[in-house]
């Protein structure tokens, strides 16, 4: 079971050391955030298997946090770390959608087994799509190219194919330049401008035969980013 990317949201320094540290040791990959503000950008922006989430957190509260995993990730598993321990805080947590809780102070051992039982009882997920089907054709992902309806056939570039894959994973869902920097060319956000993002999708819209000017398969949403849309009206 590890090797799965946990995410923790904690804003004590000393216990997010020690979950991070245990985590690790364990064979976990480990995302962290100290506060709320970038504890919520992370967490609907990075990909990643269970969240570790403080309800008592800085700039965002933890719940906040919550609904909005809830919102675009209805099925990611989420344990709660409160050193709240009055029931009525954990009944409002496993409410807005939390699979489980853990009441600091907490053990590492305690932790783990915790971990290790919601990702073993959690509904799997869709990690990956082979094609997808479009109005004027199909991408084949495992063969790297698209083959349209008129019977042209373009080669899908590696970053195209999982730049396409990553939107059509997420589709109907605007997902934002800085998102697709960190989870399809996995840098920083600041470490590329956002127009290589944009002649990558304007390239994949010429091989998609999708309107330059009137896109209706990759979408742009004004002021967030793109988005696959799955159905046309």
């Amino acid at each position: 079971m590890p090797s799965k990317v946990i995410l923790t949201i904690e804003d004590d320094r000393a216990i997010r050391r020690g979950i991070v540290d245990s985590l690790r040791y364990s064979g976990y990959t480990v995302l962290e955030a100290g506060e709320g503000e970038l504890g919520l950008e992370m967490a609907v922006q990075q990909q990643y298997d269970l969240l570790l989430l403080d309800l008592v957190l800085p700039q965002r509260g933890g719940l906040e946090i919550l609904r909005a995993v809830r919102t675009s990730r209805p099925t990611l598993p989420v344990i709660i770390l409160t050193a709240r321990g009055e029931e009525n805080d954990r009944v409002e947590g496993l409410r807005a959608g939390a699979d489980d809780y853990v009441v600091k102070p907490f053990s590492a051992k305690e932790l783990l087994a915790r971990v290790e039982a919601v990702l073993r009882r959690s509904p799997a997920r869709p990690t990956d799509v082979q094609e997808v089907r479009f109005p004027t054709g199909v991408a084949d992902f495992a063969r790297r190219e698209v083959r349209l309806t008129d019977g042209q056939r373009s080669e899908l570039s590696e970053r195209e194919v999982e730049l396409l894959r990553y939107l059509v994973m997420n589709q109907n869902r605007a997902v934002t330049r800085e998102e697709l920097l960190a989870n399809v060319w996995r840098i920083s956000p600041d470490g590329l401008p956002t127009r290589t993002i944009d002649m990558h999708v304007a390239r994949l819209r010429e091989k998609l035969h999708d309107d330059l000017d009137e896109p209706r398969v990759l979408l742009t949403v004004r002021g967030k980013g793109y988005m696959f849309r799955s159905s046309q009206p």
